[in-house]
């Protein structure tokens, strides 16, 4: 008899582990990479960095592990991590664990400006750098063989994942699939959703960002980035300072709608798609989800819990998540 898919409504979290925050604050915590540091070591050993051009001058790195069960792989995967996030976060090494585990190649991109790249380019890193990302997929296409070929991504990484996934026909992408975990739609309202959260996601991804610049304005002494007082402003005013000097874009608004996929903009998506969020996602409002119009090629997801990019199944501090890419992809293959 033939199984039926996995569905969002089956993921069903220990009862201590169902809060929004709970789930949200584990998916990146220490303690998570600490108990999972075996899996996320060893794909850190078998993989392989490599340098992309992605063209126009821009250079990306990412990180090619192979799988060793199969006498051929399944296809490979091209996972993208969340803003200030890196190929070495830690829920991406655990999806790269379970997916070699299921037989694909696995390859993990760094966004510029995250994890070790500040020196690969001179220009900060923003939202709106679509062109590059999808030169680097077509510089991982041109170099391995490997097919189908799929992409896999979570939060800002999700959001890129499907407009790739948009553009792929046109720029001669030949993705099979594409799958996003909680991803940006609307970055107005993820704006005012961290404003009104709790102050630890603010401070969280703050600390992480204002790191990054700091690093950015060490390799490039040369170019004014931000005064002491610029990055002790709020995300929003920071936001609008980048913007302002570091983009074309003129105004904060402009800015947010140039990588907004709100609405109608992923009704012509033609790649095999899936979304996966939870309704109480604390980052990403759920009202995004329900006020999209959707192409018949893609299907939307919404748990009832599962916080932002958590899904955290029990104790054991395993993310659902894995079963459940895994499952797609493996409907993929098949």
């Amino acid at each position: 008899m033939k199984q039926l898919p996995m569905r969002a409504t089956d993921f069903r979290p220990h009862r201590l582990l169902r809060n929004a925050h709970v789930q949200s604050v584990l998916a990146s915590s220490s303690i998570r990479r600490w108990l999972l540091r075996e899996r996320s070591r060893a794909v850190e050993q078998a993989s392989v960095e490599y340098i992309l051009d992605c063209g126009h001058g821009v250079r990306l790195q990412g990180f090619h592990s192979a799988q060793n069960l199969r006498p051929q792989p399944r296809g490979l995967i091209v996972l993208l991590h969340g803003w200030e996030g890196s190929a070495q976060s830690s829920y991406l090494l655990h999806t790269s664990a379970r997916l070699l585990a299921e037989g694909w190649d696995v390859f993990r991109l760094n966004f510029r400006d995250h994890g070790d790249t500040h020196h690969l380019n001179a220009e900060m890193f923003h939202s709106c750098r679509l062109d590059e990302v999808v030169g680097a997929l077509l510089e991982v296409q041109r170099r391995f063989a490997q097919r189908p070929l799929a992409l896999v991504g979570f939060s800002l990484g999700g959001n890129f994942a499907l407009r790739v996934a948009l553009r792929a026909p046109a720029a001669g992408l030949e993705l099979s699939y594409a799958l996003a975990v909680c991803p940006a739609v609307h970055p107005p309202a993820i704006l005012e959703a961290i404003e009104r959260a709790p102050w630890f996601y603010h401070a969280y991804f703050m600390h992480k960002w204002r790191d990054s610049l700091r690093r950015k304005q060490r390799m490039f002494p040369e170019s004014a980035r931000f005064s002491a007082q610029e990055l002790a402003q709020s995300m929003r005013k920071l936001t609008a300072t980048m913007v302002a000097r570091h983009t074309d874009f003129g105004t904060l608004d402009a800015y947010l709608d140039g990588y907004s996929i709100a609405g109608d903009r992923l009704a012509d998506l033609a790649v095999p798609t899936t979304i996966l969020t939870a309704s109480d996602d604390p980052i990403i409002p759920v009202s995004s989800f329900h006020d999209l119009k959707l192409s018949d090629s893609t299907e939307l997801e919404i748990a009832p819990t599962g916080g932002h990019c958590g899904f955290i199944r029990d104790f054991s501090l395993r993310s659902w998540t894995e079963d459940y890419i895994a499952e797609r992809l493996g409907r993929l293959a098949a």
